[in-house]
């Protein structure tokens, strides 16, 4: 299995680099510009926005009958991925295991939440087994927040990008078991809770699912929205801004590895460490920079990071899809046990899914970040507050959409 996401170089663009790199800059800054003049009063409501969709549809998605069924759906299909992983041929271009988890999970994942929401919560097998297993709880100490899950989404992202033999089914077994126990285990201790902060990988959908359609209003009830309003509904809590910038940083250390310079170096599991950490360290200090530029701007008693995390999830979910759609489209086959057709996709096609999600991402992250913004800079500063982070994201699109072609 080849793990390299994206395109192989830049004659795969359909248009020239330089025309790609100003058109997505061109977006982003008319976006904001016209947001500025369009736009003066906070509009998303978060939670309390929606149109309630039927009490009938809503009633059956919340039924013993669908959440038993999720329940048990999901414990078989993780029993039947680790069966396989453990004990199918050792090879993975013989064991589909490599595909089902990199490509049909955790790619997967994107598309399942962005339509359903955060349905993985209910499928979710180690919140599954370990609600299953009594024990006194106890409370999860909030000052962790979503550290958790960092940890263990640092790990899995060290497993898929820089460990020599991630596409071994082996691996990726004794990965999947030793996380499996891990979770289930503080899921006995702290309850459901656990799973809402320290799951890398129920956070990650549930992030995702911010941005789907579908959601729930603080009364409860089942709701069509704009999918703004739904970044604006997740929980805050301490990390999250780490945990998304985490995931913008692995992949852009993904798109450098796929760069001459880089396959050059022949950098080695400790190179490769120290890469992805730099990597994640560079747009993590970029963001804080941005940050301390728009402090001064700030009205009195707002923290700017939790103001502006969820600004950053569009970001995500847009390099997620650049960068993992080829993959997706060639690697995913293999879980069907059949061999690779290439041809079912053209190279000019991945490219403009590639540039568009990177775009839209971050035209979705400028109006989630204007709305914040009119409601927490100072009445005069509101423009020029904006400066700084509409500069990072210039930045972040130029960077992505030239690391998406290999230049």
């Amino acid at each position: 299995m080849s793990l390299a996401h994206g395109l192989g170089g830049r004659s795969d663009l359909p248009v020239p680099l330089w025309l790609a790199l100003y058109a997505g800059a061109a977006a982003v800054v008319v976006s904001f510009f016209a947001l500025t003049v369009l736009w003066k009063e906070p509009r998303l409501r978060g939670a309390d926005a929606g149109r309630a969709l039927p009490l009938r549809l809503q009633r059956f998605i919340d039924s013993a009958f669908l959440r038993v069924t999720s329940r048990v759906l999901g414990v078989v299909l993780f029993g039947g991925f680790l069966a396989m992983a453990w004990t199918g041929p050792a090879g993975s271009a013989d064991n589909p295991a490599p595909a089902w988890f990199y490509v049909w999970f955790w790619v997967g994942l994107v598309p399942l939440s962005l339509v359903f929401g955060p349905v993985w919560r209910r499928l979710n097998p180690l919140r599954t087994i370990a609600s299953l297993i009594p024990l006194r709880r106890r409370e999860l100490p909030p000052r962790w927040g979503y550290l958790p899950a960092i940890v263990g989404l640092l790990a899995f992202l060290w497993l898929e990008l820089v460990y020599p033999h991630s596409d071994s089914p082996r691996a990726i077994a004794l990965f999947a078991t030793v996380y499996a126990v891990i979770h289930i285990a503080f899921g006995v201790v702290f309850g459901p809770r656990w799973f809402d902060r320290g799951d890398a990988f129920e956070i990650y959908a549930s992030l995702i699912a911010g941005l789907s359609p579908f959601g729930r209003r603080a009364d409860g009830r089942l709701v069509l929205r704009n999918p703004l309003d739904g970044l604006l509904a997740l929980s805050p809590a301490p990390w999250l801004t780490a945990l998304v910038l985490v995931v913008l940083g692995s992949t852009a250390f993904d798109g450098l590895t796929r760069l001459p310079f880089w396959t050059s170096l022949d950098a080695g599991v400790l190179g490769g460490t120290a890469g992805l950490a730099a990597c994640i360290a560079l747009t993590y200090g970029a963001y804080a920079g941005a940050i301390s530029l728009t402090r001064p701007y700030l009205r009195r008693g707002f923290d700017p990071y939790p103001a502006f995390a969820p600004s950053l999830i569009p970001i995500m979910v847009g390099y997620t899809v650049a960068h993992y759609f080829s993959f997706a489209v060639f690697s995913g086959q293999q879980g069907f046990g059949r061999a690779i057709d290439y041809t079912v996709v053209s190279t000019g096609v991945i490219a403009l899914v590639q540039i568009a999600g990177i775009v839209a991402g971050h035209v979705l992250a400028v109006t989630s970040a204007h709305d914040r913004s009119v409601g927490v800079l100072r009445a005069n500063y509101v423009k020029v507050g904006q400066y700084p982070m509409l500069a990072l994201m210039i930045g972040y699109t130029a960077l992505g959409i030239a690391l998406v072609s290999g230049s």
